[in-house]
């Protein structure tokens, strides 16, 4: 299975595949890795520090953003989420059940969503926080702070772009038409 080869492995398969074709392996080994490193880190958070508080990565996001920004409209949410508007509406009314959020009809637009923790909420983060950057120390333990603070750097280079000159390059790739519908994956019924 994929998921049990090392990266040293998956990348010495992928350049044996790769053979003779003209590509970038820097550039693919730099997006395979950011990949690879947010699913790995991803996945090592929920299964320890978010498990014990019944949060997935998603829901502990949703509540960091609420935290940090305050009362927040929730298409700001989503957008500081990453998350589509449909998604966090399941998400906010889970939160919201288990008593950690608040949604609250705008007061000058009802068809707009206020956002905000309550006592418990913020209590949960105060205390939760601290574990999960435990954990964030935890997993960047083989780097030095410097590599960290350029790592970061490099990054937010990778999202400035995507942000800048996304839109434009998505438009010439597909001639300017709009991208095709997501699909579920099923194929339809003949």
């Amino acid at each position: 299975m994929p998921g049990h080869r090392s990266i040293t492995e998956a990348e010495k398969l992928a350049e044996a595949k790769l053979g003779g074709i003209p590509i970038r392996r820097d550039q693919m080994a730099a997006v395979a890795n950011i990949y690879r490193a947010a699913a790995a880190v991803r996945q090592h958070l929920e299964n320890s520090v978010l498990r014990g508080s019944d949060l997935t990565w998603t829901t502990f996001v949703v509540l960091w953003v609420v935290w940090v920004w305050g009362e927040s409209e929730s298409r700001h949410v989503a957008e500081e989420a990453g998350i589509s508007k449909g998604t966090l509406t399941g998400v906010s009314r889970t939160l919201e059940s288990r008593g950690l959020m608040r949604r609250a009809v705008h007061p000058s637009d009802g068809r707009r969503v206020l956002l905000s923790l309550t006592d418990e909420g913020e209590a949960l983060m105060e205390r939760l926080f601290p574990e999960f950057n435990a954990e964030e120390t935890f997993v960047t333990a083989q780097l030095s702070d410097e590599e960290c603070r350029r790592i970061a750097e490099g990054l937010r280079r990778v999202v400035l772009q995507v942000e800048l000159h996304g839109e434009e390059r998505r438009l010439a790739l597909l001639d300017g038409a709009a991208p095709a519908p997501r699909r579920s994956g099923r194929r339809p019924r003949s």
